[in-house]
C-alpha cells in the first residue's frame, strides 16, 4: 500500500510540474522533494510515471521548471557524493535522482537549443563545494562537470557501491578515500577480489546507466557533425579532472573480464537465481566502448597514476621511456597495459564470454547464454587497435583461435539475418585486422577438433579450412546487403594464404567454386568492379602454389580438375558482340538474381534471400563501409620476414613501363603487375562497390575496359602448373588404370615444381589502417547496439535520434 501511495505522490508531482505555468522557485524544497524524497519508485516506475509527451511539454512551455528540476537533481547527487550516503534515506534519494535524470536527459539532448544547458554555469552554483578551496569563489562549475564528478565519487561510496573496509562512522569524508583500494574486482592492477554484493551491483548498474545516458549526446548529432567534435561528456570524464579515472577504468575492465556466467555449472542455475552481475557487466562493457571511442590529441598533463597499473614486482611503466599519450585517460591506460599476466587475464575473460553461446550440454537451455557479444567484439577491437602489445600477445599462441571460432560462429549464424548486419561487419573487421599479421596465418594451421554446432559441411582439417568454408557460406548463402564485405572476406583469405600448409579437399573445392562463380562472363561484365574478386582468388592460388605447394595436394588436384575455369579466363572474349551476348544470357537465365548469389542459380546452390526478422524487431541503420583500398594499406613481406610498408602505388601503365624499362624477365614483370592491379584502380571505381543498381545501370562494359584488366590476370603461375602436371596425371591414370582420387593425390603429394614455376612473387599483405570512414562506422554501430540493448527501461526509445535511423522490421 505504501508503495502505491509513493507512486501516486510522485505522479502528482509530475502533473504539477507540467501544469504550472509560473516558474517554481529553486528554494521551494517542499515542491522539489516530492520527486526524490520519501519515494520508493523503481526505474521502471519512473519511466512509466514520466511520459515522453509531458517531458517535451515542460521543455517547450515551462523551460525554467525543467532547468530547475535538473539543477536540483544534480545538487542532490553532489550532496550525496559529499556525505558518502551514510543513511538508507540518502541512498534512496541518490537513486531516485539518478533514475529521474536518466529519464529526462535524452529529451534535453534531442533539442539543439537545450544541448548546451548542462555546460552553462548555473547562477549561484559553486564549483561543487568540496573543490571550493582550490578554486576562486566566484567561479562556478558547469552542471555537467558537477554531475560527472558526483557520479564518479558515488561509484566508490562505501556501503553503497563498494564494500567498506572497516566499520565506518556515521559520516564519511569521500575526499580522504583512496578509490584505488576499492576497485570492484581483482584483475589488472588489483589482486583482491571483494565479496559479491548484489545490492552494490544494482546500485553501480543504475549509476552507470545514468553515466551512459550522459555520454549519449552523440546519438543526437548527425554522423558528419559527430565526427568533427569530441563528445564533451566523455572528454571531461576521461580527463585528469576525474580523480577516479584509473580505479574506474580498472574496475570496469576487471568486472567484464572476471565475469563467469556459467559459475559452478549447476544446470538451470540461471533460472533459479537472479544474476545481478550480468546487468553490471553489460553496463560496464558499454561504458568502456563509449569512453574508448574517441582519442584526443597528445596529452599535456603528467600521467603518474598509470604506475598503479604495475604491481610492485613488475617493471614500472615509468621506467620505460613513454611518449605523452592521448588526453583521454581511458585510452591511455588501455594502451599502456603491458604485463603478460594482465594480457592473459583479459584474453581469457573475453574468450570465455565470447564462447559462452557456443557451449553445448546434454540438457537443453541448461546453461546461461550472455546477450552482448557485439559489445565484447567492439572491446576486443579497441584492445587490439590501441594496444599493439596486446595484439602481438594474442597472436603469440593458439589462444587467438578461442576468439576466432566464436567470431566465425557468429558470422555463420548471422549471415542471413538483416538485423545483424553490424555484427557481420565487426566480425569481418576484426579478422581483417588480425590477418595483417603473419602469426595469425600460421596459427590457422592448427587442426580444428572442437565441434561447434554450425550448419557447414563436415570436414577434417584446420582452422583455416573452417574460415574458408564459412566465408564461402557467407558469400553464397548470405543476403544482398553483405555485398560490400566480399572484398574484405577475400582480402582476409589472401593475407593468410602464403602460410596455409595444407587445405582440406572441402575448402579447396569451396575456393574453386567461388572462382567458378565469379569468373562467369555475365558476372564479370555486369559490374565495373566484379573482376576484382577474380584477382583476389587468383592471388590466393598463386600464394599457395609458390609458397606452400608441398602440403597442398588437395588444392592442386582441385585446380587440375577445374582447369577449364582458368582456360576460360585466359580466353575471355573482349569484343562487343561477346559482351552483349553474355549480358543477354544473364537476363534470360538469371532474371531477379542479385549479386548476393554472385552467379547463376545453378552455380550457387546455397544462395537464399535474407531470412525475415521476427515481427516488431527494431534495427539501427549503419553508414556505408569504406572500400577495401581505404580500409587497408599494402605491406610487402621481405626475405627476413619483416613487413615493409608500400605507401606509393603506381598506375598500371607506369608499372608496366617501369618494369619493361628495367629489363627484368617476363615472369617478374608479370607477377609485379599481377599483384598491383587491385590497388591501382581509381577511387571512383572502387567506391562503387557498395552502391546500388542505379550506378550499375549507367555503366556499360566496353572492349577497352575488358582488355585493361584481362591482360593483367595473374594466370602465369597456374598455367605453368597445369602445363607440367596435367600430362603427368593423365599419363599415370592411363598407364596404371587409376580411377581412385587417393592415388592421384599421393602422386601430387610427392611431386615437385622446383625450377619449373615462375620466380616467386613478393608476398603482399593488406593491413588494416585506421581511417575516418571506419571511425564513423564504429560510432554509428556502437551507439545503435547500445540503443537496442537498453530496452528495460527504454532509455532512448521514441526520442529524435539523428546518428542513425531506427527501422521496425
Amino acid at each position: 500500500m505504501g508503495n502505491a501511495d509513493s507512486k501516486l505522490r510522485f505522479r502528482k508531482a509530475v502533473i504539477q510540474l507540467t501544469t504550472r505555468t509560473q516558474p517554481v522557485e529553486a528554494t521551494d524544497d517542499a515542491f522539489w522533494d516530492q520527486f526524490w524524497a520519501d519515494t520508493a519508485t523503481t526505474v521502471q516506475d519512473v519511466f512509466a510515471l514520466v511520459p515522453a509527451a509531458e517531458i517535451r511539454a515542460v521543455r517547450e512551455e515551462s523551460p525554467s521548471n525543467l532547468a530547475t528540476l535538473c539543477y536540483k537533481a544534480v545538487e542532490k547527487l553532489v550532496q550525496g557524493a559529499d556525505s558518502g550516503c551514510p543513511s538508507d534515506n540518502e541512498r534512496q534519494v541518490v537513486l531516485n535522482c539518478t533514475r529521474l535524470l536518466t529519464r529526462v536527459l535524452p529529451y534535453i539532448f534531442e533539442d539543439a537549443d537545450w544541448r548546451g544547458f548542462f555546460w552553462s554555469n548555473v547562477p549561484g552554483a559553486g564549483r561543487a563545494g568540496r573543490l571550493d578551496e582550490d578554486i576562486d569563489g566566484d567561479e562556478s562549475r558547469p552542471l555537467a562537470e558537477s554531475l560527472l564528478l558526483a557520479l564518479a565519487d558515488l561509484l566508490f561510496c562505501p556501503d553503497f557501491t563498494v564494500q567498506s573496509h572497516k566499520k565506518a562512522p556515521d559520516t564519511c569524508d569521500m575526499q580522504s578515500i583512496d578509490s584505488c583500494e576499492y576497485i570492484w574486482e581483482a584483475g589488472v592492477g588489483f589482486a583482491q577480489s571483494p565479496p559479491l554484493n548484489y545490492v552494490h551491483d544494482l546500485n553501480r548498474a543504475e549509476l552507470l546507466k545514468l553515466l551512459l545516458t550522459c555520454f549519449s549526446e552523440a546519438m543526437y548529432l548527425s554522423p558528419s557533425m559527430g565526427s568533427k567534435s569530441l563528445n564533451p561528456w566523455v572528454t571531461f570524464f576521461c580527463s585528469t579532472d576525474n580523480r577516479h579515472a584509473l580505479p574506474l577504468f580498472t574496475s570496469l575492465l576487471n568486472v567484464v573480464c572476471a565475469y563467469d556466467p556459467v559459475g559452478y555449472g549447476i544446470p538451470y542455475n540461471h533460472l533459479l537465481f537472479s544474476d545481478h552481475r550480468e546487468q553490471l557487466v553489460e553496463q560496464a562493457v558499454q561504458i568502456l566502448v563509449v569512453t574508448l571511442e574517441q582519442e584526443a590529441g597528445p596529452a599535456s598533463t603528467t600521467l603518474q597514476p598509470l604506475q598503479a597499473l604495475d604491481s610492485p614486482g613488475s617493471p614500472s611503466a615509468s621506467e620505460e621511456p613513454e611518449s605523452a599519450g592521448p588526453d583521454n585517460l581511458f585510452v591511455n591506460y588501455l594502451s599502456r597495459i603491458h604485463r603478460e599476466e594482465d594480457f592473459g587475464l583479459i584474453l581469457k575473460g573475453l574468450a570465455r564470454l565470447l564462447n559462452n553461446p557456443l557451449v553445448q550440454t546434454y540438457l537443453p537451455h541448461s546453461t546461461k547464454k550472455i546477450q552482448f557479444p557485439q559489445e565484447l567484439l567492439i572491446l576486443f577491437w579497441k584492445l587490439c587497435d590501441f594496444n599493439k602489445k596486446f595484439l602481438f600477445f594474442v597472436l603469440k599462441s593458439s589462444d587467438v583461435l578461442d576468439i576466432l571460432v566464436p567470431i566465425l560462429f557468429n558470422l555463420n549464424d548471422a549471415r542471413a539475418d538483416q538485423s545483424r548486419l553490424g555484427l557481420m561487419h565487426i566480425g569481418v573487421f576484426i579478422l581483417l585486422l588480425l590477418s595483417g599479421e603473419r602469426n595469425f596465418g600460421v596459427r590457422l594451421n592448427k587442426p580444428y577438433t572442437v565441434r561447434v554446432p554450425m550448419d557447414i559441411p563436415v570436414f577434417t582439417g584446420t582452422h583455416a579450412d573452417l574460415l574458408i568454408v564459412i566465408f564461402h557460406k557467407i558469400i553464397t548463402g548470405g543476403h544482398h546487403r553483405l555485398q560490400p564485405l566480399f572484398d574484405c572476406l577475400l582480402t582476409i583469405i589472401v593475407n593468410i594464404s602464403p602460410y596455409l600448409k595444407s587445405l582440406s579437399m572441402v575448402s579447396a573445392n569451396k575456393l574453386l567454386h567461388l572462382l567458378e562463380a565469379f569468373s562467369t562472363y555475365w558476372f564479370l561484365f555486369s559490374s565495373a568492379q566484379n573482376h576484382h574478386l577474380v584477382f583476389f582468388l587468383l592471388e590466393v592460388f598463386n600464394n599457395i602454389i609458390q609458397y606452400q605447394f608441398d602440403g597442398n595436394c588437395n588444392l592442386v588436384y582441385a585446380i587440375i580438375r577445374k582447369r577449364s575455369i582458368f582456360h576460360q579466363l585466359a580466353n575471355l572474349p573482349s569484343d562487343t558482340a561477346s559482351i552483349q551476348k553474355a549480358l543477354q544470357r544473364r537476363k534470360k537465365s538469371a532474371a531477379g538474381i542479385s549479386r548476393s548469389s554472385s552467379t547463376e542459380a545453378d552455380t550457387m546452390e546455397g544462395s537464399r534471400p535474407a531470412a525475415p526478422a521476427e515481427p516488431g524487431t527494431l534495427k539501427a541503420s549503419l553508414v556505408a563501409t569504406p572500400a577495401i583500398d581505404k580500409l587497408t594499406e599494402q605491406s610487402q613481406v621481405s626475405q627476413d620476414g619483416t613487413m615493409v610498408s608500400l605507401t606509393h602505388t603506381r598506375s598500371p601503365q607506369r608499372a608496366a613501363d617501369s618494369s619493361t624499362a628495367a629489363g627484368v624477365s617476363d615472369t617478374e614483370s608479370n607477377s609485379e603487375r599481377d599483384m598491383e592491379v587491385f590497388h591501382t584502380e581509381s577511387e571512383s571505381v572502387r567506391s562503387q562497390l557498395s552502391r546500388g543498381s542505379s550506378t550499375t545501370a549507367m555503366w556499360k562494359p566496353t572492349p577497352d575496359w575488358v582488355l585493361s584488366w584481362k591482360t593483367k590476370l595473374p594466370l602465369q603461375t597456374i598455367m605453368r602448373l597445369l602445363q607440367v602436371l596435367v600430362p603427368q596425371v593423365e599419363k599415370i591414370c592411363i598407364d596404371k588404370g587409376l580411377t581412385d582420387e587417393s592415388e592421384i593425390l599421393k602422386f601430387l603429394q610427392h611431386g615437385t615444381l622446383v625450377g619449373l614455376l615462375p620466380v616467386p612473387h613478393p608476398i603482399l599483405i593488406r593491413k588494416y589502417q585506421a581511417n575516418a570512414g571506419t571511425a564513423i562506422w564504429f560510432r554509428t554501430y556502437m551507439w545503435g547496439v547500445i540503443y537496442l540493448r537498453n530496452v528495460d527501461p527504454p532509455v532512448w526509445y521514441d526520442t529524435d535520434v539523428r546518428l542513425f535511423e531506427i527501422q521496425r522490421i
